[in-house]
């Protein structure tokens, strides 16, 4: 049965489903950071980046997918959210990138294909974009690569707040520092706010596989820049999901994962 959760009722109450179980899991030291990382199932390699705030939990309903599929899924909480650590270094999705690539230094993957939400979309473009050699392709979901990209929030809906809700008790659970999540967020807000910065002709010199995913009902990201980036990088295919917003992964998990799968299949041919 189709799972629907549109107001994230239940993932305020309970979170996303429950990761499996894993032995493969640790953590790793890079560039003032604590990086916990986790890897699930066997074959070709599938990394999940997490958005702004949450943390690897909330990709419990695509590792069973992928897993199931024949992927080898791998987590990874980007630096200061979740079990991961940070350092007063500034935010930057040029950092994030390079703690993927120390996290696949130290799994041995050459080379993986990247499915990113929100931040964890544009930490994986950035990752294509520098280094397009460990890429098998970019599953690009609901971001924006420059500041034109956003809408304005006047106001805090009850989705948006329900959010939020299960990030901070998320965040008191998982982290070293479990009462600084206001400080933490503006860290990430500030960053959000400043970057990433790239234009047409950045765009234009990606090389690999991506897909520009929109929701139909995205509080963050103006469609018109979502068809922008699929115009600009070269070869990119625009994939709109309907009746979800920015947090389609947890609404309707079956429609996401569908459209995952079906570029990774392609991608990791």
């Amino acid at each position: 049965m189709e799972t629907y959760d549109d107001d994230l009722s239940r993932f305020e109450a309970e979170g996303a489903a429950p990761l499996p179980v894993t032995p493969d899991q640790g953590y790793i030291e890079h560039d003032g950071a604590r990086l916990w990382y986790a890897t699930y199932g066997s074959g070709a390699p599938v990394i999940l980046l997490h958005g702004g705030l949450g943390h690897s939990g909330n990709w419990g309903y695509q590792v069973p997918a992928l897993v199931k599929n024949g992927y080898r899924a791998v987590v990874i909480d980007s630096r200061g959210h979740g079990r991961s650590t940070r350092n007063e270094r500034p935010y930057t999705y040029e950092l994030m990138a390079a703690d993927v690539s120390a996290v696949m230094d130290a799994l041995h993957l050459e080379k993986a294909g990247l499915v990113g939400w929100s931040d964890g979309a544009c930490t994986a473009l950035v990752l294509a974009s520098e280094a397009p050699a460990r890429v098998a392709g970019v599953f690009y979901f609901a971001c924006n690569m420059d500041p034109s990209g956003t809408k304005e929030i006047t106001e805090f809906t009850p989705i948006l707040r329900r959010c939020i809700s299960r990030h901070r008790k998320d965040y008191a659970q998982l982290s070293a520092t479990p009462d600084q999540f206001d400080e933490f967020s503006e860290a990430v807000s500030l960053m959000q706010r400043t970057q990433p910065n790239y234009s047409a002709h950045d765009l234009a010199q990606i090389s690999v596989p991506v897909v520009i995913v929109q929701s139909e009902h995205d509080e963050f990201i103006r469609r018109e820049h979502a068809e922008y980036l699929a115009r600009s990088i070269p070869h990119a295919e625009f994939v709109m999901l309907h009746g979800v917003s920015h947090f389609a992964p947890l609404q309707r998990p079956e429609q996401f994962n569908s459209a995952m799968l079906a570029f990774i299949g392609k991608a990791l041919a």
